[in-house]
C-alpha cells in the first residue's frame, strides 16, 4: 500500500516556476515508478510525465518537454514535479502516482499503469 500527498501548487504568472511535491508513505515507494498526470476544468485527466524506480529514466509529455523536470529522492520518499515557463494552459489539477510497475519499456502514460493516486493540488497560472 502506498499513500500519496500532493503539495506546491499555487497561483503564478506566465513565465514563472512552480515545485511540485509528492510524498509517499509505504515500503514499496522506492520499487515503483511514479508519474504526474493533470486535469484541467471540462477535460480528461492527461499524462504529464513519469520517472523509473531509480529515476535512471524520464517520460515527459510532449506538451511539457523541456519545461517541466520529474525527479525524485527515494530516501525521502519523495517525488518532484518542477514547472519553469508555465504557461495558462498548464492550469490544472496535479495528481501524482504510483505505477504497478519499476519500470517500463515505453511511455507509461496510460492511467491503468497507475495503482495509487494522491488527492491532487492545483496550479493555477495567469496571462
Amino acid at each position: 500500500q502506498v499513500q500519496l500527498v500532493e503539495s506546491g501548487g499555487g497561483l503564478v504568472q506566465a513565465g514563472g516556476s512552480l515545485r511540485l511535491t509528492c510524498a509517499a508513505s509505504g515500503r514499496t515507494f522506492g520499487s515503483k515508478a511514479m508519474g504526474w498526470f493533470r486535469q484541467a476544468p471540462g477535460k480528461e485527466r492527461e499524462f504529464v510525465a513519469a520517472i523509473s524506480w531509480s529515476g535512471g529514466a524520464t517520460w515527459y509529455a510532449d506538451s511539457v518537454k523541456g519545461r517541466f523536470t520529474i525527479s525524485r529522492d527515494n530516501a525521502k520518499n519523495t517525488v518532484y514535479l518542477q514547472m519553469n515557463g508555465v504557461k495558462p494552459e498548464d492550469t490544472a489539477v496535479y495528481y501524482c502516482a504510483a505505477a504497478r510497475a519499476s519500470y517500463y519499456i515505453q511511455t507509461p502514460s496510460g492511467e491503468n499503469e497507475y495503482e495509487y493516486w494522491g488527492q491532487g493540488t492545483q496550479a493555477t497560472v495567469s496571462s
